[in-house]
């Protein structure tokens, strides 16, 4: 599996093992006993130790957390910024066709296995390049995104990030709910 060719010749399937040397630390820090026992990771595995900015937003989102949320995507990629996200709500995909028009470093993590996974043409040049990162913690057989994977993903984003960033969180909903369970993690959250 480790370093099995997906695409191309940059463009391999890496397996990170827990206690290996390039399994990260914040992992087993923040999530204990629920960090995954392994990663799969497509790009440049670097970019996992790098500052970097988690991005959530619900589904639903009002007008005004739009706009300020493409704006901070706008100065994300202006400054640098690594962003990891799954970019699935609407305005995460929105903050992400943002990013890729940057040269800043990316990391994104879909709520399914890497393994067999189209990889969409706009990003292959970014992995290829060493700025993009798709990562994931599911096995094979999660080939389709559902709503646990999804939760799984958001802790995972998020115990990796050194600060938070909220766009909208619909009071009551999934993204909420994560909000309130990082805040004990010590990383600063930015709404």
């Amino acid at each position: 599996m480790a370093g099995r060719k997906i695409v191309g010749s940059l463009l391999k399937l890496q397996v990170i093992v827990r206690n290996s040397q390039s399994y990260p630390d914040l992992l087993d820090k923040r999530l204990g006993k629920d960090a995954p026992v392994r990663l799969w990771a497509i790009g440049c595995l670097d970019l996992i130790n790098i500052p970097k900015t988690a991005l959530f937003c619900s589904k639903s989102c009002p007008g005004d957390a739009i706009l300020k949320a493409m704006d901070q995507a706008q100065k994300w990629r202006n400054q640098g910024r690594c962003v990891i996200s799954g970019f699935h709500s609407p305005i995460e995909k929105e903050c992400l066709q943002i990013l890729l028009r940057g040269v800043q470093p990316i990391i994104i993590c879909p709520a399914r296995s890497l393994e067999r996974m189209r990889i969409p043409m706009e990003w292959r040049g970014g992995i290829e390049a060493g700025r993009i990162l798709l990562l994931s913690p599911f096995e094979s057989s999660q080939r389709r995104f559902t709503a646990v994977l999804s939760e799984q993903r958001n802790k995972l984003v998020a115990a990796l990030a050194d600060e938070v960033y909220f766009a909208h969180a619909t009071p009551g909903g999934k993204t909420a709910r994560l909000a309130e369970q990082i805040s004990g993690w010590g990383i600063p959250i930015n709404k």
